[in-house]
C-alpha cells in the first residue's frame, strides 16, 4: 500500500463515522451534553472539523475552509473566528449549537480540503518540518499522525453520545 492510500483510507473513516454518526440525529440530540456537562456531538464535530481544518491547512500552506468557504458567517458563533475549541469552557461548549447538516456541510468541505492536499505528497514530503515551536520540531508526518489521533478520538466520542442519546425521549 501506498502512504497516499493509506492516508487517504485513514482520514476517509474519519469522514464515514461523522456521516453515521450523524445519521438520524436532529440538533436537540445533537446537542445534549452527555451528564449536562459533557460534550455534545455539536460541540466534538465541530472541534474535529476545526482540528483537521486548522492543522493541514496550515501544513498545506492552504487558507483555512471556515474561512475560505464562509463557515465561520454560516456558523455565526459567539466565539473568535479562529476558535477550535481547545480549553473551552462549559459556557462556550454550549455557545457551539448548529444543525447537524450544517456539521456535516463543514466536515464534508474539510475532507475535500484534507484529500485534495494528501493527493499532492510524496513520501519524502512527511519528513518536512512543519512546526518549529516544539522540541523536537514537528514534521508533516507526525503532524498527520496527531491529527489522525485527535479526529478518530473525537468522533468515536461523538458516536458514544450519539449510543446514549438512543432511546431518549426527544427534547
Amino acid at each position: 500500500m501506498k502512504t497516499e492510500d493509506l492516508l487517504l483510507d485513514a482520514f476517509g473513516r474519519i469522514r464515514q463515522t461523522v456521516a453515521a454518526t450523524l445519521e438520524g440525529v436532529d440538533a436537540a440530540a445533537a446537542a445534549r451534553r452527555p451528564a449536562g456537562n459533557g460534550n455534545s456531538i455539536t460541540w466534538l464535530l465541530w472541534h474535529l472539523g476545526r482540528v483537521e481544518d486548522v492543522q493541514l491547512a496550515s501544513a498545506a500552506g492552504l487558507e483555512q475552509v471556515w474561512s475560505s468557504q464562509g463557515f465561520a458567517d454560516r456558523f455565526d458563533l459567539p466565539l473568535s473566528p479562529r476558535d477550535t475549541g481547545y480549553g473551552h469552557s462549559s459556557g462556550q461548549v454550549d455557545a457551539v449549537q448548529a444543525a447537524p447538516e450544517l456539521l456535516l456541510a463543514y466536515y464534508d468541505a474539510v475532507h475535500r480540503q484534507t484529500v485534495g492536499f494528501l493527493k499532492t505528497l510524496d513520501d519524502e514530503d512527511l519528513d518536512r518540518i512543519v512546526d518549529t515551536r516544539w522540541d523536537p520540531p514537528v514534521s508533516l508526518g507526525v503532524r498527520l499522525v496527531s491529527t489522525l489521533a485527535d479526529c478518530l478520538q473525537h468522533v468515536g466520542q461523538a458516536a458514544y453520545v450519539k449510543g446514549l442519546n438512543a432511546g431518549r425521549p426527544q427534547d
